[in-house]
């Protein structure tokens, strides 16, 4: 775990310690305390990013310490997006979300500053990795209303278990596009930086696993998903585990060494 004892360091921890607070608002249902604790959090975050951008003089998407920064920064408008236009009131989870992701930037990754490699300098790779981390906080919103289904299921009424059921189906479908165009451009991007659009490489070969897992989703859903909604709900917990072990495990293990080592 490191602190950062800086001006970097201290707008991430102050974002973290405001989603926190706007966390505990909203859990003693003090909801507009919660929200604008919640929309300060965001303006904290934004500065961090801000300051990110400004320090390193390019869009800061380089390395996983400015991902989960980014990724931090979007929980708020993703939230918002989700209770005005997909109707899923879980603004509680998100700001626990947000907690989460901001960790890492804020006791995990170093914030050293590095060179940025020509193959990242291609005008597509940051379009790349910002539709899929806006997939991915679309895909833990639904993991975490998928385990509401499935982990409450004998404390809760069935039209809440239902309900939770319902919203995931929602969050997936606003993600998966994400997911999808991620998928797309990534591949674009790789012939222009590697000279195929597919390398096998292990980073691409679990993106490719957490697409099929929610293509599975989809599937049984339809086919199956009114009746076995725990099982459907299963799945979809599944593909985020497969995302979790793509960003992490597959970017930081030597065992999945390729050609995405620049996450290092």
């Amino acid at each position: 775990m490191e602190i950062k004892y800086t001006t970097q360091g201290l707008l991430i921890y102050t974002a973290i310690g405001l989603y926190i607070l706007a966390f505990l608002a909203a859990c003693l249902r003090l909801k507009r305390t919660a929200h604008a604790l919640f929309f300060t959090a965001f303006l904290a975050s934004a500065a961090a990013f801000g300051y990110r951008w400004y320090s390193v003089k390019h869009l800061p998407l380089q390395n996983l310490f400015e991902v989960f920064l980014f990724t931090g920064l979007v929980v708020y408008p993703i939230s918002l997006f989700s209770q005005k236009i997909l109707k899923t009131a879980d603004s509680a989870l998100d700001m626990l979300i947000a907690v989460i992701v901001l960790f890492p930037a804020g006791f995990v990754f170093d914030a050293l500053p590095r060179h940025l490699p020509p193959m990242l300098q291609s005008p597509l790779f940051c379009p790349h990795v910002i539709t899929y981390m806006l997939a991915y906080i679309f895909m833990a919103k639904a993991a975490f209303q998928a385990a509401l289904q499935i982990f409450s299921f004998k404390n809760r009424p069935q039209p809440d278990t239902d309900n939770a059921e319902h919203k995931t189906y929602l969050l997936i479908c606003a993600g998966f596009p994400l997911l999808t165009l991620g998928l797309i451009l990534g591949s674009i991007w790789g012939k222009y930086a590697w000279g195929n659009f597919w390398n096998f490489d292990p980073k691409e070969m679990w993106s490719l696993a957490s697409w099929l897992a929610y293509v599975i989703y989809f599937h049984f859903r339809f086919m199956y998903g009114r009746e076995k909604t725990k099982i459907n709900s299963s799945i979809a917990l599944a593909g985020f585990a497969v995302i979790v072990i793509g960003l992490l495990w597959v970017n930081l293990s030597k065992i999945f060494m390729g050609l995405h080592s620049y996450a290092f």
